[in-house]
């Protein structure tokens, strides 16, 4: 066989993944305060790219074109309805309001500072302060000990006594609870900050706890030989009771905050759809490097640099504005797909697939997710994720689907009027949606039940 070199010309299409389009790619998932974060970043390492901000002179034309008035300010302030004014003759004096410094702290203490402030009230310096440094630093976010005082004794080289009595007097510290090695003490060290001694109530959590949170309140009283309602009262009182008392302070207790890419606004029959841009600043070229380029004189060196930042900050530009149109486009579509549960509520939010609203655009269905990823809207219904928006569904009998949320809607107020002696099971919230309509499994209804965090029926159970 004769082997030779050949020369070929192909012409073919090849979709290449340019850098360029990663970060084209990388804008359109970005939620709106990433985005902001990731635009401040391009500012700091691009010289050409810079804040669009306003001409300080915007606007002054305006103001030399108004007639001016000529005021009597001294008659004009005399009057004392006017509020903003303090002092003068015939004016109301208003002393600010005063707030501590609480008011300004920009974070709240933590779980170890809070403990930390009031053992330092109760203990001297010395080494039993240290000591007791030394436990809070090992209790965790919830409060809970997370070390045998064994292994403390150990580590500090004192007597497992000497622990005990300090983590006695944590024990008494704020919030009740805090120092327990386990559930039931943390319960326990609880009721005795409430000066409770029911002894029914403590043999129920040091023994029962298990029986109580399966909802077997007929067997405990079986065994404690008392009543089912006296059992229940109990079991009603120890969910009063902070399993975990440390989660509200520190960053436990701080809020997320959620700012939405997109409000949806209600104007008379229709909506109005508002890209949420204030987070981001508006970029746009500094000029000054236009006329380097501009001016023939300027070394190569200077030129290739500038002519690659400013093909970078044109696509930038031109990234965030193909983002904000893609984002537009999709929230339109599930505006005009989901327009029953604008108008009527969760009860009437239909199936959605991403290849549908992929279609509706015009876009390939993976930009329809990643435009949806990381992204909430502010609709008049309240705040959801886009992704609430894309819901499963189960079939009807009228051939059609129900959404999944839909479902849980109707699951939510079946119980909620249920009667509490004899609530539904699953089987009987299944015999029920059937009757609606919904072909729907015992399974699936207990699974929608466990993601809304409603406990089955035997927990449901309320005893007269």
């Amino acid at each position: 066989m004769q082997m030779a070199f050949h020369l070929n010309i192909e012409q073919t299409q090849k979709l290449v993944m340019t850098p360029q389009l990663r970060q084209a790619i990388m804008v359109l998932q970005l939620s709106a305060l990433e985005l902001a974060e990731y635009l401040d970043q391009e500012l700091l390492e691009n010289p050409l790219l810079e804040l669009e901000t306003d001409s300080p002179t915007d606007g002054m034309e305006d103001l030399e074109e108004e007639e001016s008035y000529d005021i009597d300010w001294q008659e004009y302030f005399a009057d004392s309805s006017d509020l903003g004014y303090l002092g003068g003759a015939g004016g109301v004096c208003r002393k600010p309001s005063q707030h501590s410094f609480e008011h300004y702290c920009s974070q709240e203490p933590s779980l170890y500072e809070h403990l930390l402030w009031q053992f330092h009230l109760l203990v001297g310096e010395g080494p039993r302060r240290r000591l007791g440094e030394f436990i809070l630093g090992n209790l965790d976010e919830y409060g809970y000990l997370t070390c045998s005082m064994a292994e403390i004794a150990r580590l500090r080289g004192v007597p497992t006594g000497e622990v005990a009595r300090v983590l006695d007097l944590i024990k008494t510290l704020d919030p009740p609870g805090v120092g327990a090695q386990n559930l039931e003490e943390c319960l326990l060290l609880q009721l005795r900050a409430l000066g409770v001694e029911d002894p029914l109530l403590i043999q129920i959590i040091r023994e029962h706890l298990p029986d109580l949170a399966q909802g077997g309140l007929s067997r405990v009283a079986t065994q404690l030989g008392v009543t089912v309602q006296e059992i229940q009262a109990a079991a009603d009182f120890i969910r009063t009771l902070d399993p975990k008392p440390g989660r509200g302070y520190g960053s436990a207790r701080g809020g997320n905050y959620i700012v939405p890419d997109v409000a949806v606004e209600k104007v008379g029959d229709d909506y109005v759809i508002v890209v949420n841009d204030s987070t981001s600043p508006r970029l746009t070229i500094n000029p000054h490097y236009r006329q380097i380029l501009r001016n023939h004189r300027a070394e190569d060196k200077a030129r290739t640099y500038i002519e690659s930042k400013l093909n970078s900050a044109r696509w930038l530009i031109k990234s965030i504005e193909q983002r904000r149109m893609t984002v537009y486009k999709i929230v339109e579509a599930l505006l005009d797909f989901q327009r029953d549960f604008f108008d009527r509520g969760v009860g009437f939010l239909r199936p959605l697939t991403l290849r549908e609203v992929a279609d509706a655009v015009g876009v390939h269905e993976s930009t329809v997710s990643r435009a949806s990823s990381n992204k909430y809207m502010q609709t008049p219904r309240g705040l959801f994720p886009f992704r609430f928006f894309f819901a499963s569904g189960v079939e009807n009998a009228r051939g059609s689907t129900t959404s999944s949320e839909s479902i849980k809607e109707m699951l939510r107020e079946l119980i909620a009027a249920e009667e509490k002696a004899r609530p539904y099971s699953d089987q009987k919230l299944t015999d029920i949606l059937r009757r609606k309509g919904i072909l729907i499994s015992r399974r699936t209804v207990a699974k929608y039940r466990q993601d809304m965090g409603i406990l089955p029926s035997t927990c449901r159970r309320r005893y007269e």
